[in-house]
């Protein structure tokens, strides 16, 4: 990454409205910081409140450690004898969003940046748009849900949308390794903290809205949900939206961006059409039509209804870029997600796949999507995460047990709960309906047993991990990839259990 001059207070808080308490504002500073516990000598430290936490009570700490500059929203208690320069803005994350791009050369100028926001889809369509755009010689960095990838590098995610300095950092990093563009995600939460402020996007992208993340710690209700969403279409140049979800138009309520719509309403610009379910040996997929302002056909390797809309979103986004049909058509033929309705080969006779689906919402629309290909048997293997809400425990088993044929109940990420406690709760939902299971708890055991004993015409998924590599037990994470655990079964390296009681 570029090495950085020197800047001053007043250089890093150009564009922001702010009122000097003491100090100077000509203090030059030499790194940017807002965790407290990695101050450095001559920063600038910015406090954030968080939902447990505020930075502010650490200002004195902060001083002592060095800071020569302070960014607050209230009044902070200092020694008199401190000499540190302390600027008052009226937000600090949104402060620190404009002071993080001043920080490093404003990297977002250098890119074009693509914002997809929504409450399903997100992953999908980045990496869809990635393989495209790369496919046609661009290079493109991520960071989304699953990682950030720039050139080479891929850097497990945190957040889905990370903090504006990691953000900003991120982009310094894809301008200096040469990338043209950057497609990320866009999550509600990101918006509603200004993770996302001190550039304008190129494009902003709309998929899809249903209740989520709605809680004490997240949105008050949906329509502050709601409200969060649209705030990315006051910050981009051009908005994507998907003309056929209800929500749409107070979504993009109050934009400042032009409009185009996508959906299979032949109202909307872009739009899908003569849609047909795609069957072959060991995958599921979809072709259709592209009709509106472009007109070819499309083949995707992804089951269902919502991968038409990510195909559809794909291109919608990529056609703004000169995109030819023909390189769509051939990347999106190649295109693969890890993690979501990730089809991996195991055998002629039946498909497996392996998806993120972990709450009831989820896993209800793949499997109501999977029926649609009318599997000799709908197999479902899945477990829940410990520590987490026993409701959606129970709302799972119930979905898996109203629409698979079979459920295999078994580990996720038990954390510091016992795995049997979990599947315990997994059965009170799943006693609710008349579908059939059984119980294996150890996972590697569990996908084996899904595999020795598929039948031919069946559809079998793997559901909850998806992208994840790891298994957290009591506090730590042992590595355990899905994909691997495959490989072994078919390897013979991993035994399925002789028997188990199907209930």
């Amino acid at each position: 990454m570029a090495e950085f001059k020197k800047k001053t207070c007043e250089e890093l808080l150009e564009g922001l409205t702010y009122e000097v308490l003491c100090g100077k504002i000509s203090q030059e500073i030499t790194d940017l910081v807002y965790n407290s516990n990695a101050v450095t000598k001559d920063c600038m430290f910015v406090c954030i409140k968080g939902a447990n936490f505020d930075a502010h009570d650490k200002a004195t700490e902060v001083a002592q450690n060095g800071a020569k500059a302070i960014v607050v929203s209230h009044e902070i208690e200092l020694p008199k004898d401190a000499d540190v320069t302390v600027i008052k803005v009226d937000d600090t994350r949104y402060a620190l969003a404009f002071i993080s791009a001043a920080f490093f050369d404003h990297p977002a100028n250098q890119l074009k940046v693509i914002g997809v926001t929504g409450t399903k889809g997100k992953t999908t369509t980045t990496y869809l748009v990635k393989s495209i755009l790369e496919h046609a010689g661009y290079r493109v960095g991520l960071v989304g849900t699953i990682e950030a990838i720039i050139g080479d590098v891929h850097i497990p995610a945190n957040n889905t949308t990370p903090e504006s300095y990691v953000l900003q950092q991120y982009f310094r990093q894809m301008a200096d390794a040469g990338c043209d563009m950057v497609v990320m995600e866009v999550s509600s939460q990101g918006l509603m903290q200004h993770r996302t402020q001190g550039f304008t996007f190129e494009l902003g992208i709309f998929t899809n809205l249903e209740p989520d993340h709605i809680g004490s710690n997240e949105h008050k209700d949906f329509e502050d949900y709601m409200h969060c969403k649209g705030l990315l279409f006051k910050q981009c140049k051009k908005g994507i939206v998907n003309f056929d979800d209800a929500h749409w138009k107070q979504v993009v309520e109050g934009h400042t961006c032009e409009l185009e719509t996508y959906g299979f309403s032949s109202e909307a610009d872009l739009y899908a059409e003569d849609v047909h379910l795609l069957k072959g040996e060991g995958y599921l997929g979809v072709d259709f039509k592209v009709k509106g302002y472009l007109d070819f056909e499309v083949e995707f390797h992804a089951p269902g209804r919502f991968s038409v809309y990510n195909a559809l979103t794909a291109i919608a986004i990529c056609h703004h870029f000169g995109i030819d049909d023909k390189k769509m058509q051939d990347a999106l033929k190649e295109a693969k997600v890890k993690g979501r309705i990730e089809l991996v080969k195991v055998s002629n006779q039946f498909t497996l796949m392996i998806d993120y689906a972990h709450n009831a919402m989820s896993l209800e629309s793949l499997l109501t999507t999977l029926k649609e290909y009318h599997p000799k048997r709908l197999v479902c293997l899945f477990g829940c995460g410990g520590n987490r809400s026993k409701i959606r425990r129970y709302e799972m088993g119930e979905v898996s047990g109203k629409l698979a044929d079979l459920t295999v109940i078994t580990s996720d990420n038990p954390r510091f709960e016992k795995p049997e406690d979990i599947i315990a709760d997994i059965k009170t939902g799943i006693a609710k309906t008349n579908g059939e299971y059984v119980e294996i708890p150890d996972r590697r055991e569990a996908i084996a047993y899904v595999i020795k004993y598929g039948q031919p015409g069946d559809v079998v998924v793997l559901a909850g991990k998806g992208h994840e590599d790891y298994q957290e037990i009591e506090g730590k994470k042992y590595p355990m990839d899905e994909r691997d655990i495959i490989a072994d079964v078919l390897a013979g390296r991993q035994q399925a259990p002789e028997a188990v009681k199907i209930n």
